[in-house]
C-alpha cells in the first residue's frame, strides 16, 4: 500500500514508526483469522526505483535480490526485473519454530 506524505508534515523516524504499526496490526490479524501465529515478514521492493531505505533503517533484514520472476497462478513467469528480499521476524526463535511447526 502507498500513501502520500504533505511536504508540511514532519515526523522524526516515520517509516519506522509506521512499519511498525502495520507489523503488529498484521500480527494481531493473522493471529485472529488463522488461529496461529506469522513468524516473519517479507517484502520485495523494486530496486530499479527505491533504495529500500525505509526498510533499512526499521531494522528489517536484506538478504538479496530476487531472480526476477512472478508467480501467475500456479506458474511462476520470468520477467527479468530482481526485487530487494527484505525480512522482519516477529517471534524469537522463528527458524526453529518454521521448521517444527
Amino acid at each position: 500500500m502507498r500513501f502520500l506524505i504533505l511536504p508540511w508534515v514532519r515526523v522524526r523516524h516515520l517509516a519506522p514508526k509506521v512499519l511498525a504499526a502495520n507489523a503488529r496490526a498484521l500480527e494481531r490479524d493473522w493471529q485472529a483469522f488463522y488461529h496461529t501465529p506469522v513468524q516473519r515478514l517479507e517484502t520485495f521492493v523494486d530496486i530499479s526505483r527505491f533504495p529500500g531505505t525505509s526498510y533499512r533503517a526499521a531494522n528489517w533484514q536484506y538478504l538479496g535480490e530476487s531472480r526476477g520472476s512472478a508467480k501467475w497462478g500456479t506458474r511462476y513467469t520470468y520477467h527479468g526485473q530482481a526485487k530487494a528480499v527484505f525480512v522482519y521476524p516477529l517471534t524469537r526463535r522463528f527458524r526453529e519454530r518454521l521448521h517444527h511447526g
